[in-house]
């Protein structure tokens, strides 16, 4: 007997109609560091090997429990052997609106007990505006917590241990020990979008990381996903066509990119025609309560066969747990690898409190070696 298989086969999706509103791009505050807005993190790591996590969409109005549950979590693997030195956050600190009183319920006390630094770049609601409040700029209360000239107490979260962090500009450059990492801000409209000076600047840190691609692997991050096969909001057009065309012009192909914005987990694989593979890794379901399913890809309200998507494969995906990445760069004299380890956590707090660790639900490793 035939034997014919139900399992859909998801893939990355474009809405039919993806909504133009552009004219929500706000500007960005005056940075604080000077150009080229480069970091060197003060991180405890070896010279051989780096341990970090990543996570987006922590941010949580009406069921906190989630994201208190993902901080405890990626807090608890400190004590493991293979430690994380630093987290970097991959947008959507605080919803709707980016507000300063938002700050503390969302993000300074559920994030209270972790050991490490916290890096980001700002997601959409980071750097939206509550047009019912009274007025703010656009990031104001990004820049106060993550882009300071110093470290210093959050003002309005006085009582918190955690001094504000230094980081030149809404986007920006870390260069950490063995990896160059290239943080873009895609700013509110719900595709993203990126003005030319910031692509001439990105194309500008593409170039720099290659001079160094033999020590350090070059890792993007931005928060508006380019590939998506989610219902809520399919792949960025723009940001697939922002990202193709810096780098054909830069000549340089990063070795993973990493968003959030979608709020699960999706790890993809685009071929390109080179030869050279990189991954998309969608990390967003860090604590927003609504998590986001994957699209029926026979819909007609979704588009599959868009040259923009061509070549790229859904190798794993989970979107019915929130979770979070535990990244390792390794360099020994024979090898040099990124390896990925995705984590999902219980989200019904009666068993979370029953210390239960967090389950790994997906693993990868890109083989940097003589590159």
């Amino acid at each position: 007997m035939v034997m014919i298989s139900t399992k859909t086969l998801y893939s990355a999706v474009l809405k039919t109609e993806q909504l133009d509103d552009s004219h929500k791009f706000q500007p960005l505050p005056v940075a604080t560091g000077s150009y080229p807005y480069r970091l060197s993190a003060d991180i405890p790591a070896g010279k051989d090997k780096l341990i970090f996590h990543m996570v987006g969409d922590t941010g949580s109005v009406n069921a906190p429990g989630n994201q208190q549950i993902v901080a405890k979590q990626m807090a608890a693997q400190y004590a493991e052997k293979e430690a994380p030195s630093f987290l970097y956050h991959l947008g959507d600190i605080v919803y709707h609106y980016g507000e300063a009183e938002q700050y503390a319920p969302q993000f300074l006390e559920p994030f209270e007990a972790y050991p490490g630094q916290v890096y980001a770049i700002a997601g959409n609601h980071d750097g939206d505006i509550n047009p019912e409040s009274e007025h703010y700029d656009s990031l104001e209360a990004f820049y106060t917590t993550f882009c300071n000239s110093a470290p210093r107490t959050i003002y309005f979260s006085p009582d918190s241990k955690r001094k504000s962090q230094v980081q030149p500009h809404a986007y920006w450059t870390m260069e950490a020990p063995l990896a160059t990492i290239i943080g873009l801000y895609t700013n509110v409209p719900k595709y993203g979008c990126i003005k030319k000076e910031q692509r001439s600047w990105f194309i500008g840190e593409l170039q720099h990381a290659a001079k160094h691609r033999a020590e350090k692997a070059i890792i993007v991050c931005l928060h508006h996903a380019p590939y998506s096969a989610d219902v809520n909001h399919g792949s960025s057009l723009p940001m697939i066509e922002f990202l193709e065309g810096a780098f054909e012009e830069a000549g340089v192909k990063p070795d993973i990119v990493f968003s959030g914005h979608v709020h699960n987990y999706q790890r993809f694989s685009k071929q390109y025609a080179d030869g050279k593979t990189v991954p998309f890794i969608v990390a967003g379901a860090g604590g927003f309560d609504a998590l986001h399913a994957l699209a029926d890809p026979y819909n007609p309200a979704y588009e599959l066969h868009n040259p923009a998507l061509d070549q790229v494969h859904l190798d794993k995906y989970c979107d019915n747990k929130h979770g979070f990445l535990k990244i390792t760069l390794e360099k020994t004299p024979f090898d040099f690898s990124i390896k990925g380890a995705y984590y999902t956590v219980i989200s019904d707090p009666m068993l979370a409190a029953a210390s239960l660790k967090a389950s790994l639900f997906d693993s990868f490793r890109i083989d940097l070696t003589g590159r």
